[in-house]
């Protein structure tokens, strides 16, 4: 009788067990300094430039992944508030893992730098059931301080908790709150102080909000903002200066021309009209000459906002947006959210009040 052959995948499992191996993939070292290819490495070059055009004129510091590059994306009106009248600088890498950072410490990043503090988020992209295992994170991060504190001696660090990732429970959401739990340690209280707020970002029943992370790991400006103020009073005083006043009062009620990009990537702009009365919202925007289109379900929580908007699609049916947004400084700026034939897209948007 000849005997059945194995499928393939089970082949290959049992000849790694056979030989000690603990997975099939290999997993690159969260401690052991590693370059990127790409477009990362473009990014790299333009920070060092970045650096280098500071010419040491640096008061605080911002070190990370993409996250922390968002600053410069769905932060940036947020960002402008809170440091637009400080010597910041920006230094983070989408996709980085403390690896990377140990690398770009070592190749020009810091160079000529002297920041009264260092704002420091780094470990969720070390994190997953193909990445890093858990101890090997607190390891990486463990580092990163270290390099940091070796670099920077006269520097404050400010470690951020990892950020809570994924719609809902998970194993990966689990490892972050793990590695949390033990590089809030590192803090001495002196030279790393330690701040986690990442509760902020969770519903009552654990799950993220798309109005905070549309796709449940990078915050809109709300979560932005959720940021800047957990760390504001700590901020001022390891700055010497003065508390930003936090954006409090908000007021829509008016009218504001609304920007967004169109198909071919060309801006789309039109007219919107908003009305607020305490937490709860109305309105409509214009999309064309004879066409409104009305929001529903529209509240206000702070200074962010959300609302639903339908409308007919040409072929038939009804297409929803979930849009939200938050006011900062005058001027929205927001995302929508929408699912066509399955697949879910994002769209930025922004508005200034008609003049």
């Amino acid at each position: 009788m000849n005997p059945i052959p194995l499928p393939r995948f089970l082949l290959s499992a049992l000849v790694a067990a056979t030989l000690g191996l603990t997975s099939l993939h290999a997993v690159e070292s969260s401690t052991e300094p590693a370059e990127r290819m790409g477009g990362p490495a473009e990014r790299f070059k333009m920070l060092t430039e970045r650096v280098k055009a500071a010419n040491g004129v640096c008061d605080v510091l911002f070190v990370g992944d993409s996250i922390t590059q968002g600053w410069e994306g769905a932060g940036k009106t947020v960002w402008d508030h809170y440091y637009g009248g400080r010597k910041a600088l920006n230094i983070g890498i989408g996709g980085d893992r403390t690896q990377h950072l140990l690398w770009r410490f070592d190749h020009g990043n810091l160079d000529g730098l002297k920041p009264k503090v260092a704002i420091l988020m780094i470990g969720t992209n070390n994190s997953g059931e193909e990445r890093n295992n858990t101890g090997d994170i607190v390891a990486g991060v463990t580092k990163v301080v270290a390099a940091l504190r070796s670099k920077l001696p006269d520097t404050t660090i400010l470690l951020v908790g990892i950020f809570p990732r994924g719609q809902t429970f998970s194993y990966q959401r689990g490892q972050v709150a793990q590695a949390n739990q033990a590089i809030s340690k590192l803090a001495d209280g002196d030279h790393v102080l330690w701040l986690d707020f990442g509760a902020e970002f969770l519903s009552a029943d654990g799950s993220i909000s798309k109005s905070i992370m549309p796709d449940y790991l990078h915050p809109v400006a709300k979560g932005y903002l959720l940021w800047s103020e957990a760390m504001e009073d700590t901020l001022s005083k390891l700055l010497g200066d003065q508390r930003v006043p936090a954006v409090t009062e908000v007021d829509l009620t008016g009218q504001w021309n609304w920007t967004t990009a169109g198909p071919d990537g060309n801006p789309v702009v039109g007219l919107m009209v908003l009305e607020q009365k305490g937490g709860k919202i109305t309105g409509k925007f214009a999309r064309g000459e004879n066409t409104w289109l009305e929001f529903k379900d529209g509240v206000l929580d702070g200074s962010a906002f959300k609302w639903t908007v339908r409308r007919d699609r040409p072929n038939g049916g009804t297409m929803v947006y979930q849009m939200s947004g938050s006011l900062m400084d005058g001027k929205i700026i927001g995302s929508a959210s929408t699912t066509v034939d399955g697949q879910e897209m994002q769209s930025p948007w922004s508005a200034e009040r008609k003049k």
